[in-house]
């Protein structure tokens, strides 16, 4: 049962990963492309590594804190520095694309 849940996490992970990195090299602006990576390291990466110590954690003698400390880590850092990015950008004045409605 663990083997499943493992794999599905790791799939998952996979997919959003697969899915940010795509929308960084689609996305026509900069704030745009912004959005994909960012999504994509706290859903796809974060899955990975709740993958890594949930194994590491019931193969091993106790709670793997080398993985949960990189997860918080990555949950408190990657929506700071995507924030940062984008204000800095506006302070900038980086161009947007003109969007029309359909």
């Amino acid at each position: 049962m663990l083997d499943v849940i493992l794999a599905v996490l790791v799939l998952v992970g996979a997919f959003f990963t697969l899915v940010g990195s795509w929308g960084l090299a689609k996305m026509p602006d900069f704030f745009m492309r912004l959005h994909g990576p960012t999504k994509a390291t706290t859903i796809g990466v974060g899955a990975v590594l709740v993958a890594s110590a949930l194994y590491f954690s019931f193969n091993t003698d106790g709670v793997s804190l080398h993985e949960v400390l990189v997860t918080l880590f990555l949950f408190m850092t990657a929506p700071v520095s995507a924030h940062m990015m984008a204000k800095a950008a506006l302070h900038l004045r980086v161009k947007q694309v003109e969007r029309t409605r359909r």
